[in-house]
């Protein structure tokens, strides 16, 4: 894979391996070694651990079964759109990194879906093209388990003494850890610990952050990244700086569970591999047993042959992992987090002077006819069911009034903008026809058509469509809403992510349930790219 990186993150990178593997060998060439902190450990007391208990050799393995999976569906949804930023509006050749050799042209319209990369599936889940909605599915899918193994893991550290193997009880462990990696980083083993009983000043540090830190960090900028929380609480991204400063340090945290799964498994294979898996396997210091070897292989074997079960059922059963994530995360987010009501925020100074292109421009000669004639004998037909069905054109849509948002778009791809949008409230068209009781599902129809052909749709709720700042814009940035971004009107519901913000909008349509239209999962993107129904992260 290609990875390009800007000068000042090769010069960050250069600083941070200096200022420490370096600074490491400057000692140790010029001072010598420290004194070995491994032979200050306190002697194992009745009140110390001793031995790893089952639910925590069963938590520890069952954490790196779901994190192999989260990793490899992470770099998945990553490529989609490979290009990482410390900036909100993801202007062209302003990312940090990027993980294609493809300089976005500015000669012509170059798509976010043009952009996106694949992964071979030995490496990301399922691997391949355009693959975004399997890989959300397989993360989704995986990271309340994830989350929940951890809850258990903490709760019962503390209602035993467990925590003590993991929690420093004073500020010596940052001087000692120091110690442990200069003899680590200059390749002088230092005296180890038996891991039954005690760590090392730099095992335990470790161990804690990876526990502590990374873990929530990897959960609260994931949650940073979602539409439907920075709409609603705008002081949330701004932990990580902004929505693709979270982005980034989500990535960041990835490559630091990467490293740490490297480093951790050599060290334990160098220093008595038979053994440190029998205390985290079989749960006992035997020296000469290698039960704990064969169950640790074992389970490393389960989880290889499990990635290519997922790689099959991605393929075979794609239908299957949309189900599942639905009834999990479908369900869990309507609970909570599609609830929230977007609230004003963005002033125009905030506006992106970059905003990426995305979606196939129609081609029907209905639609080329009316951009000829500016939109002029566009009607927008709304159906369905409902009391008082409506044609409008857009001169009829501007008397009945005319509401302005300036909001963040959140693509599913990972690129975000900032846009000025102008048009008419949903709320005020739901009055204008008075949908029936049965009506829970409002359809919207495009001109243009899907990745895979067929006319481009989405639904959604009809709760979702009354919410603040739910519009159907004919204006963009203060101007009439450019071809390429969905003249002559474009869906803006901001607790969603961008798909379903279908362009080119060409009719509406009110029905009782989205499994009444396509192929029933409620939209083009969700019939054929298995993308989620709701939207809000």
């Amino acid at each position: 894979m290609y990875i390009g990186l800007k000068p000042y993150t090769w010069l960050a990178f250069f600083l941070v391996i200096f200022l420490t593997v370096g600074v490491a060998w400057i000692q140790y060439l010029v001072f010598g070694l420290p004194n070995d902190p491994s032979i200050q450990l306190p002697p194992v007391t009745a009140a110390d651990p001793k031995g790893f208990p089952w639910w925590l050799c069963l938590s520890h393995w069952v954490n790196f079964f779901f994190l192999i999976l989260i990793i490899r569906s992470g770099l998945s949804i990553l490529v989609d759109h490979p290009r990482l930023y410390w900036n909100r509006g993801c202007a062209r050749d302003t990312e940090w990194i990027r993980f294609t050799p493809i300089k976005v042209p500015d000669n012509k319209v170059w798509t976010a879906k043009e952009d996106a990369r694949y992964l071979n599936p030995v490496i990301g889940l399922p691997g391949y093209r355009h693959t975004v909605g399997l890989a959300r599915c397989w993360h989704f899918i995986t990271v309340p388990f994830f989350l929940l193994n951890g809850i258990v893991f903490i709760v019962m550290l503390f209602v035993t003494n467990q925590w003590k193997r993991l929690i420093p009880t004073s500020w010596n462990i940052v001087p000692d850890s120091w110690k442990v990696f200069v003899h680590y980083t200059t390749f002088n083993m230092p005296i180890e610990p038996n891991g039954f009983y005690h760590y090392n000043a730099l095992q335990q540090l470790s161990y804690f952050g990876v526990v502590f830190i990374l873990a929530p960090v990897a959960m609260l900028s994931g949650m940073a990244m979602s539409p439907a929380i920075e709409n609603r609480f705008h002081w949330f991204p701004k932990l990580f700086g902004n929505r693709q400063g979270a982005r980034s340090i989500h990535f960041l945290v990835m490559q630091a569970y990467v490293a740490f799964i490297i480093i951790h498994v050599a060290m334990v294979a160098a220093t008595g591999f038979a053994r440190n898996m029998n205390h985290i396997v079989a749960s006992n210091d035997n020296t000469v047993s290698y039960a704990g070897l064969y169950g640790g292989i074992a389970i490393i074997l389960f989880t290889i042959l499990f990635g290519f079960a997922a790689h099959w059922l991605s393929w075979r059963r794609p239908r299957s992992l949309q189900h599942t994530e639905a009834a999990i995360n479908g369900t869990l987010w309507g609970l909570n987090i599609n609830k929230l009501k977007p609230q004003r925020y963005f002033k125009k100074e905030d506006i992106s002077p970059y905003f990426w292109v995305n979606g196939k421009m129609p081609n029907p000669d209905e639609w080329r006819n009316l951009v000829k004639n500016d939109f002029k004998d566009y009607k927008l037909r709304v159906s369905g069911l409902v009391e008082n069905p409506v044609e409008l054109s857009l001169e009829d849509m501007m008397k009945l009034g005319k509401d302005q948002n300036i909001t963040m778009h959140h693509c599913i791809q990972g690129w975000t903008g900032i846009a000025e949008w102008g048009g008419l409230s949903i709320s005020k068209l739901i009055e204008l026809v008075k949908p029936h009781p049965s009506a829970t599902t409002v359809v919207f129809y495009s001109f243009g058509e899907g990745l895979y052909g067929g006319v481009y749709y989405d639904t959604h709720s009809l709760d979702n469509c009354l919410k603040p700042e739910s519009i159907l814009a004919w204006e963009m940035n203060y101007e009439t809403l450019p071809d390429k971004h969905g003249a002559p009107l474009r869906l803006r519901v901001e607790n969603q992510l961008g798909y379903k913000m279908v362009k080119w909008v060409k009719s509406i349509e009110f029905v009782e349930s989205y499994e009444q239209v396509g192929k029933g999962f409620g939209g083009k993107n969700e019939d054929d790219e298995f993308f989620d129904l709701l939207a809000d992260t």
